[in-house]
């Protein structure tokens, strides 16, 4: 009889050979690579990886989930292509399935071209990801339509619409069976045609809430609930060596909801002489919140950016608020911090005060999206988020879509706080000269 220290052995080791192989493809070894490190919890070893395979993200992000999940087991292998696999992982301090993709660039070695996790809500099992065959033509002709009806550049959304039809005639999809990759699936491919970031197809294993967006009470409720769980995206704030202020937030949340909390922020570095904003890890949000927290840093009403709306036609400006809830900082010098992962909302506020010559931007090129995303409902499972309109700054009269806001200041993304704090020092140590 095994003893019960060589039957959990045992046991641990038919687990451990009951995981799928990962394939031996670019994709494959790149995602293995990633997920040996990870799995190590050793800073180094992370950093490493993203140094060789994806030097534009950096540890920071994997850090916080390592210690939640205390690494992954490989549960099964969804697609795999040469450049493109997506998986199922097991988190190892509890039962929650996450699901991932990697797309990779054909090099040697091969560069991380996309990368993403998603938590499975509990309860939700492989069974719920089936599709059956009427379902893709029905998502394609639901997304066909709303890029037609939406989408902000109409030739380019017939472009799509070709390229889709073209593929369904050769029969690219019909041997897909699984919700999440078709949509995977065609948003790599729509925006290989658009080169649009914030266009995507969702999939989603449980029913989709029928009626327009923000028209359910409910739906309100717990969207509100969650933006006070996670402080309306504001982690940090304080007062740093020299009285400079420091605000690390990672999305704009709606005014409505998030505009006290806000404030809070802002009223906590009323009398600092200095201020930075790290928006490394920012992936965007609302404009209006983009106005809200600009709105401190202006002594009168300032333009900040235009939206153009494809379907109306209509432009709608944004400008910062006459009044603002404590004291402004108008004359304190100021920095804002970016990297590759400085998305959408987080550009605009960077790109809006970098071209009123109000901060200056420190860190790495960010990420290039600044076309205003809606969701559209296809089905039950499927819904498509089409951007509608385009950002114009009332200076450049453009917009930093594709193309990201380039810093003042060009350095790694994990050096941009302390090279803001040596600049506001030496601007601070100049004006009381």
């Amino acid at each position: 009889m095994l003893s019960r220290c060589c039957l959990v052995l045992a046991v641990a080791a038919v687990y451990a050979c009951a995981q799928p192989a990962l394939p031996d493809t670019p994709a494959g070894r790149t995602f293995k690579a990633w997920l040996d490190a990870f799995n190590s919890g050793d800073r180094a070893q992370i950093d490493a990886y993203y140094r060789k395979y994806q030097p534009a993200a950096s540890a920071e992000r994997d850090m916080p989930i390592r210690a939640s999940t205390g690494g992954f087991d490989l549960v099964s292998i969804d697609m795999s292509e040469r450049l493109h696999l997506e998986v199922q992982l097991k988190g190892r301090k509890g039962d929650g399935i996450v699901m991932s993709m990697i797309d990779v660039k054909d090099e040697d070695p091969a560069v991380v071209a996309g990368f993403g996790l998603r938590a499975l809500p509990r309860g939700v099992t492989a069974a719920d990801f089936k599709i059956d065959a009427a379902t893709i033509p029905r998502v394609i002709d639901g997304a066909i339509t709303n890029l037609n009806e939406f989408y902000v550049f109409p030739d380019t959304a017939r472009k799509m619409e070709e390229m889709l039809r073209d593929r369904q005639k050769r029969g690219e999809y019909d041997s897909v069976t699984n919700g999440s990759v078709l949509a995977s699936t065609l948003t790599r491919q729509l925006q290989e045609v658009s080169h649009d970031k914030h266009l995507r197809v969702d999939f989603s294993p449980v029913k989709l809430p029928t009626g327009e967006p923000g028209a359910n009470p409910q739906a309100a409720e717990q969207n509100r609930r969650q933006m006070e769980r996670l402080n309306c995206g504001f982690e940090k704030v304080e007062h740093l060596a020299g009285n400079v202020g420091y605000v690390k937030f990672n999305m704009f949340a709606d005014p409505a909801v998030c505009g006290p909390t806000a404030t809070a922020a802002m009223n906590f570095l009323a009398h600092v002489d200095a201020v930075i904003f790290d928006l490394r890890d920012n992936g965007g949000g609302q404009p209006k919140m983009v106005a809200y927290i600009s709105s401190y840093l202006f002594s009168k009403r300032t333009h900040l950016n235009d939206l153009w709306t494809r379907k109306s036609g209509a432009t709608e400006e944004f400008w910062t608020l006459d009044d603002v809830v404590g004291k402004r900082l108008d004359t304190q010098p100021a920095f804002v911090l970016t990297s590759s992962r400085t998305f959408s909302g987080g550009e605009e506020f960077t790109y809006n005060l970098k071209n009123l010559k109000r901060a200056t931007i420190v860190g790495e090129t960010t990420g290039g999206g600044a076309h205003p995303v809606a969701g559209h409902r296809i089905d039950d499972h499927f819904m498509i988020g089409v951007p509608f309109a385009r950002a114009i700054n009332p200076i450049t009269k453009t917009n930093w879509e594709g193309t990201g806001v380039e810093p003042d200041v060009k350095v790694p993304a994990a050096d941009a706080l302390a090279t803001a704090q040596k600049l506001a020092a030496e601007k601070l140590a100049a004006l009381r000269q």
